[in-house]
């Protein structure tokens, strides 16, 4: 993971901290705890200030939060109830205005927070996460590996596809590889969808058979050092592929050459959009790619930024995104190709191979 940044991302923090006029932050999101002190439990409260870091976690934890925070954060472990050790945290002090993510926490425990006198609780939308939407080089490379781990484990499965396995069969092959290989946990659930079922862009892997010359979408990905990656390919199973599947798979792969070719930081997500969108919509099938281009990747397999219609912020230098474009049709299939991209500073850089050749498995 290269350099140890987490004392700069908690300095970072606390600049943002002293903009809004907040006396800390208390966080209670696992991956952002995680960024933030490498403690990587299930069960966690850290409260972030403007002259220290504090984690306070249960007695599971008590020898493995040292061990991950080391010296970046003091490690409280509560044997009971973890939010009355909060309030013996806050109260020897004077009132503060404390941040908390309001899309992580839940009312019960706001609930717990509007209870402490020594706590005013401020409402903060991504204050962490706007920070991890640029990646460090550590972070760059750990996505780098995931990708590579997973394309090695396609490589595997590939020669082993032939009409007549379910979906299910398929999946649990996969999801084998990426384990032998080191794959800590599957970042989604993998996508294993053939024939009409590769039109549901998240359709569950199922029983049903692939059958002859039909699509098989796979989507799938790896998670090391708790960073994850995220592909997707589309192959055609058991046959040659006819007039239609060729037209719409090379639609599909001029919008993905043409969105890597076109991203760059200080582009709106909006604009990184239109980049594949603009190739589908001229070719008849606006209609059919129904979602948004990417998202941001990283210790989640969906965080910030966005590449959608919808998104009007400028992509950030160091971002990793996915473009996924995809064509979808009921009762046909649907074809999407997704790969992983570091939006440096010269421009987009893959992480992952960016296949887009048509494989035909026969």
């Amino acid at each position: 993971m290269g350099a140890d940044r987490r004392g700069n991302r908690q300095a970072d923090l606390r600049r943002r901290l002293t903009d809004l006029g907040l006396d800390g932050i208390l966080v209670t999101s696992a991956p952002n705890i995680r960024y933030l002190t490498g403690f990587t439990g299930s069960a966690g409260i850290l409260v972030a200030t403007t002259t220290h870091t504090t984690l306070i976690t249960d007695f599971r934890y008590a020898e493995q939060a040292p061990t991950e925070a080391g010296d970046v954060a003091d490690i409280m472990v509560e044997s009971s109830n973890l939010w009355e050790r909060l309030r013996r945290v806050l109260e020897p002090g004077p009132k503060r205005r404390l941040g908390i993510e309001r899309n992580h926490l839940t009312v019960r425990d706001a609930d717990r927070l509007s209870r402490m006198e020594a706590a005013e609780a401020v409402p903060t939308t991504d204050l962490v996460e706007d920070l991890r939407a640029v990646k460090d080089e550590g972070e760059v490379e750990a996505i780098r590996a995931a990708a590579e781990l997973a394309q090695d484990a396609l490589s595997e499965l590939l020669p082993s596809i032939g009409p007549g396995q379910t979906e299910l069969e398929i999946a649990a092959r996969l999801e084998l590889a990426l384990r032998v290989r080191g794959s800590e946990w599957h970042p989604f659930e993998t996508i294993v969808a053939s024939g009409p079922r590769s039109a549901l862009p998240h359709a569950r892997a199922s029983g049903r058979r692939v059958g002859v010359g039909e699509w098989l979408l796979i989507d799938f990905g790896a998670r090391l050092s708790g960073y994850c990656s995220d592909l997707t390919r589309t192959i055609l199973v058991g046959g040659r592929a006819d007039q239609r599947q060729r037209e719409i798979y090379g639609v599909v792969a001029a919008a993905h050459h043409a969105a890597i070719a076109g991203l760059t930081p200080g582009l709106s997500g909006r604009e990184g959009d239109a980049l594949a969108r603009d190739v589908i919509e001229a070719a008849g099938f606006g209609e059919a790619f129904g979602h948004s281009l990417g998202h941001g990747l990283g210790l989640e397999v969906h965080e910030g930024p966005r590449l959608s219609r919808t998104a009007p912020e400028p992509l950030p230098a160091g971002a990793v995104v996915t473009v996924e474009p995809g064509i979808y049709l009921q009762g046909w299939g649907g074809v999407r190709l997704e790969d992983d991209i570091h939006l440096s500073a010269t421009g987009a850089q893959r992480l992952s191979d960016c296949r887009t050749e048509l494989l035909e498995l026969h």
